[in-house]
């Protein structure tokens, strides 16, 4: 009887769809950070870590463009 209960309660309560949007919504979420860092990695002046991993996704977007 519980069983039955459950399984009806699941069933009311099923969001069809939604992993599909919160996939997309992170997608975005990982565009606007690598864009913020491309962005900020232009006016970085020097050397060290940011400006090295500025310079490796750069490479890895014109890779990808150029394919």
């Amino acid at each position: 009887m519980y069983e039955l209960m459950g399984r009806a309660h699941a069933a009311a309560l099923a969001q069809r769809g939604q992993g599909t949007v919160e996939y997309v919504g992170l997608v975005l979420l990982i565009a606007a950070i690598l864009a913020g860092v491309i962005a900020i990695g232009d006016t970085l002046k020097g050397g060290g870590i940011a400006e090295t991993v500025v310079k490796k996704l750069k490479d890895t977007i014109t890779g990808l463009e150029a394919k």
